[in-house]
């Protein structure tokens, strides 16, 4: 992956806790975060105690470098949420400046943790959908912001070995959103629903707490076989 190419956007902790309703059993949980970025997420959870690893492309490089790319990119992305900003729901953020302050905030979060963090490998460079992780190795897998979300770029078949990995080396997967960027329902959740199921595989759709891209309310839950 060439720098270039990354669009690092950074989570928080709380967004998180909503996306994929984060109970207080789950922070105690030994948990993967699929595709984090510079999300908050990591770095709030182990100030609180919680034992996670992030793996995403982007740790491949620098601090500095994701900072500058992180300001290389911030000015097109606000220019294209503002121009999209019907396809939001305007209630967690007042404003789109109250967005990119929520996430620049987050993503600086990320980066005064990064270099400790990655010393103690809690940020991993890694990608879907081959992991270095035994199997079973966590009780819960996140996937936020990746599948699904960008169907354009990935087949059936991606989602399907991405998913199957993550369901390897953890107990429990929770996948959000379930929509493509045009704000529908990904092409590929019903067919990878049936695949699982096929399998024997508990899997099922949950309401979650959270929405800014209108219409996604709900996270993929899928159970590791016994």
């Amino acid at each position: 992956m060439k720098l270039e190419h990354v669009v690092p956007w950074g989570r928080t902790l709380e967004e998180y806790q909503r996306m994929f309703n984060l109970g207080e059993e789950d922070k105690h949980k030994k948990i993967l975060g699929c595709g984090d970025g510079p999300a908050s997420f990591n770095a709030e959870l182990t100030q609180m105690g919680g034992r996670i690893v992030s793996i995403d492309p982007i740790y491949q490089f620098s601090k500095q470098q994701i900072s500058d790319r992180i300001e290389q990119v911030r000015p097109i992305i606000m220019e294209q949420i503002i121009q999209n900003k019907g396809a939001y729901l305007w209630n967690q953020f007042e404003s789109p400046l109250h967005l990119e302050q929520t996430r620049l905030s987050a993503m600086n979060h990320f980066l005064a943790d990064y270099d400790k963090g990655k010393v103690e490998q809690r940020y991993v460079h890694g990608s879907l959908p081959k992991l270095n992780f035994a199997d079973k190795e966590f009780d819960l897998a996140l996937c936020s912001h990746f599948l699904f979300l960008y169907e354009e770029h990935f087949s059936l078949q991606d989602h399907i070995q991405s998913i199957t990995e993550l369901v390897r080396v953890s107990k429990e997967v929770r996948i959000y959103p379930l929509l493509s960027l045009e704000g529908t329902q990904s092409n590929y959740l019903t067919s990878v629903i049936e695949h699982f199921e096929r399998l024997g595989t508990k899997v099922g759709l949950e309401e979650v707490s959270y929405q800014f891209q209108k219409g996604a309310t709900k996270m993929l839950v899928i159970l590791a076989n016994e």
